[in-house]
This record gives structure tokens, C-alpha cells and sequence, in this order.
């Protein structure tokens, strides 16, 4: 049945989602505690640039994961593995040179990104320290697609389990029993990574996988890197676009709100990405179901899929949001010491910026379904429409006229904007569905 299959195939991904949704949400808390507002806003500010690293990490790890794919249906395993070794080298190089340039321009970066002079300090030593091991999770991350691509999700979602746990427990070790503040957080994190890419690079050398990282595939060949290149290069920008976001929302925070806003928005982040991931593991769970019986003509079940699929994510969404609606001042609290003031402008925020949580499941995975049919230019536009296309004109025009409030009111205006648009879209795939379906 459809409610089984889709529960098969997503419930791995969703594990994995959440283990990573818990580096920066439990990276956070402890900072909040440990250091304060403070040290929330230095962990928001230095976040543009994780997503940067996290872009690149994202176009060789998603463009190899492809091609590998695509290299073993055609039974051609030489030619997989030497995508995984121009894989492996692309991951180190290009995160060598970033991390380069991110030690060499660290404070006009992170002033770009919003940082205030009281707020520069902490940004600075967590990010230098998340520069410093760029490397680990790079490798751990686009590798660890990579295993999903031959087929072994399983030790995949181990992968992530592992680093999130082990960041659980580091976490407060660092913060509170070394007293190593910002740097503490940070190390917490690059030694989790560092744990998951020797789990993940021993996995390929070690003779458990069915590829083999071999040194004879390492040498860099360009027909090899252009395919990764090109495959990657969605995920890519959407990811880059997002780090744009972030930079013009702390930038606009620091503007109206001073730091204590980008602190807010710092727990914000962290809490839509926790109750985001489980919903993006649904959307990769239920796109391979759409995929295989549209192409099969199997309409109903196509339709079966997307609705239970919507109806699956519209649950966790609204879970969510009854949360955050009837606790919100806990749910700050988990993140500040004794900081009224704080508590006071989370709670405010929280509930303006996540007003329209409830139908953002149905968004996300409406999106994704012009993805699984192979429409991607469709897919493409309504999954950038929520934080691109119109959240920051609005990040930009609403503060103009309503302040800091508005700057919270352009969540919920995208997030209503892009359904709507979704909606619109998806009413127009489904009247052709019914038709096929009757028809067939």
C-alpha cells in the first residue's frame, strides 16, 4: 500500500534529516546556555558561510551521488568508482581553498554577514575553528551521499546518527566542563565530522562497500568533474541562494533589532530546520514513488502518493506549530540561561515568523512533486519561491514600513505567497492526473 511504501522509504531519510537538524539546534542550546544571546548571534552571523561550505559540499557530494547511480545501472563500475575518487579529491580541494579564503578574510566576512563589533568576537572564534576542520565535513558529507547512491542507506543514516550524537555529547563536555565558550561549540562539531568522514572514507576503503576508493581514480579528469559539475549545480544554488538569505536577514536584524534580534532569530532558524528536516525526508521518501508510477502511467497511485505524502508532511507541520503557538516561551528557554529580555522578543518573533507553518509541509512537498515527475524547471521555481523569489524582496520592503514587526511578517507573507502559487499549480497537475487516471 502506498501509507507502507512511503513509510519504507522515508523513515531512513528522516532519521538522517533529523540527526542533521540536531548539530545546529543542540550547538545552540548549549551556546545559549553556556554563553548567552551573545553566542547566538556569533553562531547566526558565522552560519552564511557554513551554508557556503555546505553549497560546494553539496555540488560535488549530490553531482557524484548522481552519477555513480546512473554509472552502476548501466554496469559500468570502473567508471563509478572513478567518479568516487574525482569525488573524493574535488571534496578536499575546493574546501582547502575555501577555508583559505574564509582564515584570510574572516572579519570583513563576517561583518558582511552582520556582524556587530560586540557580536565580531564570538562569530570569530567559532568560525575559525569550523574553517580549521572544513575539510571533515565536506568529505563526510558528499561522501556520505555517495553511499546513498549505491544503494546502502542504511549505513548512511548510521553515518549521520554517529556525528549527531556524538555532538550531543560533546557539546556540553566542552561548554560547560572545559569553559571552551564559542571555541568549545565549534570543536564540539569538527570532531564530530571528523569521526563521521574516517567512518565514511574507511567505509570505502575497507572492502565493505561496492565501490572502492582506489589511488589509480584520483588523478582529476575533466569529462569526469564537468558531469558531477553539472549534475550538482541545482542543489548547489539553491543552497547559495540560502546563504545569501541569511546574510541580508542578519544584515536587515542588526539594522531594526540590534544583536538581540539576530539572536532571536538565531533559535528560529534552528527550530524551522528541526521541524523542516523530517519533512524533507517524507519528500525523498515519496519521490521515487511518484517517479516509478507516473512513468509507469500508474496515475491513481501517483495521486495516492502525493496526498498521502502532503498529508504526512501537513501533520508534522501543524505538530510543529501547536508547539511553538502553545509553549513558545519554553521553547526559548531551552536556548537562554535567564535572559527575559530575550524570551521576551523569541516569543514575539516565533509566533509572527512561524504563523503559516501549517502549510508549509503542503508546500514543500507539492514542489517536489513537479521534481518527481520531471519537470524541473516547474520544481525549481516553486521551491526557490518561498525563500528567494519572495521572501527577500519582502525582508527588504516590509521593514521599510512596519519596522522590526516586519521584518517577522515576511516569513509568514512568503510562506502564504508560495502556497498559494504552489496551490495554483498543483490544482492544474491534479485535474490532469484524474483524467489520466479515469481514462486508464
Amino acid at each position: 500500500s502506498i501509507p507502507r511504501l512511503l513509510l519504507t522509504f522515508s523513515a531512513p531519510a528522516i532519521v538522517g534529516m533529523l540527526a542533521q537538524a540536531l548539530y545546529n539546534i543542540v550547538d545552540r542550546i548549549f551556546i545559549g546556555q553556556a554563553v548567552g544571546p551573545l553566542g547566538i548571534a556569533g553562531a547566526t552571523v558565522s552560519f552564511p558561510f557554513m551554508l557556503i561550505l555546505m553549497a560546494f559540499g553539496m555540488l560535488v557530494g549530490f553531482g557524484a551521488t548522481a552519477l555513480v547511480s546512473i554509472r552502476l545501472g548501466e554496469q559500468q563500475r570502473d567508471q563509478a568508482e572513478q567518479v568516487l575518487g574525482n569525488a573524493t579529491v574535488l571534496l578536499a580541494g575546493v574546501t582547502a581553498v575555501l577555508s583559505v579564503i574564509g582564515l584570510i578574510f574572516i572579519d570583513p566576512l563576517l561583518v558582511l554577514f552582520g556582524a556587530s563589533d560586540q557580536v565580531l568576537p564570538y562569530a570569530r572564534d567559532y568560525l575559525q575553528v569550523i574553517v580549521l576542520g572544513a575539510v571533515f565535513q565536506s568529505l563526510g558529507f558528499g561522501l556520505n551521499a555517495v553511499i546513498r547512491g549505491e544503494g546502502n542507506p542504511r549505513i548512511a543514516m548510521i553515518t549521520m546518527l554517529i556525528g549527531a550524537l556524538l555532538n550531543v555529547v560533546l557539546d556540553p563536555l566542552f561548554l560547560f566542563g572545559f569553559g571552551w565558550g564559542m571555541r568549545g561549540a565549534a570543536a564540539a562539531t569538527v570532531l564530530s565530522q571528523a569521526v563521521c568522514a574516517t567512518w565514511v572514507l574507511s567505509y570505502f576503503l575497507r572492502g565493505r562497500s561496492l565501490l572502492r576508493l582506489q589511488r589509480k581514480n584520483l588523478p582529476l579528469r575533466w569529462s569526469v568533474c564537468r558531469s558531477i559539475i553539472a549534475i550538482g549545480s541545482p542543489p548547489f544554488a539553491m543552497q547559495l541562494a540560502a546563504s545569501v538569505l541569511n546574510a541580508i536577514l542578519n544584515n536587515q536584524l542588526g539594522r531594526y533589532g540590534g544583536d538581540l534580534a539576530i539572536s532571536a532569530m538565531g533559535i528560529i532558524w534552528a527550530i524551522v530546520m528541526f521541524i523542516a528536516m523530517p519533512i524533507i525526508g517524507i519528500n525523498q521518501g515519496v519521490q521515487p514513488i511518484i517517479g516509478y508510477n507516473y512513468g509507469a502511467r500508474k496515475y491513481g497511485r501517483v495521486l495516492r502518493a502525493l496526498l498521502t505524502a502532503i498529508l504526512a508532511a501537513t501533520l508534522v507541520s501543524t505538530s510543529g506549530f501547536l508547539v511553538v503557538m502553545i509553549f513558545p516561551e519554553r521553547v526559548i528557554g531551552l536556548f537562554s540561561r535567564d535572559d527575559p529580555a530575550l524570551r521576551q522578543l523569541g516569543t514575539h518573533a516565533m509566533r509572527t515568523c512561524l504563523l503559516m507553518l501549517p502549510i508549509v509541509g503542503f508546500q514543500i512537498v507539492s514542489a517536489n512533486y513537479f521534481q518527481a515527475v520531471g519537470k524541473p524547471k516547474k520544481a525549481m521555481l516553486l521551491t526557490l519561491s518561498r525563500q528567494v523569489l519572495l521572501l527577500i524582496p519582502a525582508v527588504l520592503i516590509l521593514p521599510h514600513f512596519f519596522g522590526l514587526n516586519g521584518l517577522w511578517a515576511a516569513f509568514p507573507a512568503a510562506d502564504l505567497g508560495s502556497s498559494l502559487w504552489t496551490g495554483a499549480w498543483l490544482l492544474v497537475e491534479l485535474r490532469y492526473l484524474r483524467r489520466r487516471a479515469e481514462s486508464s
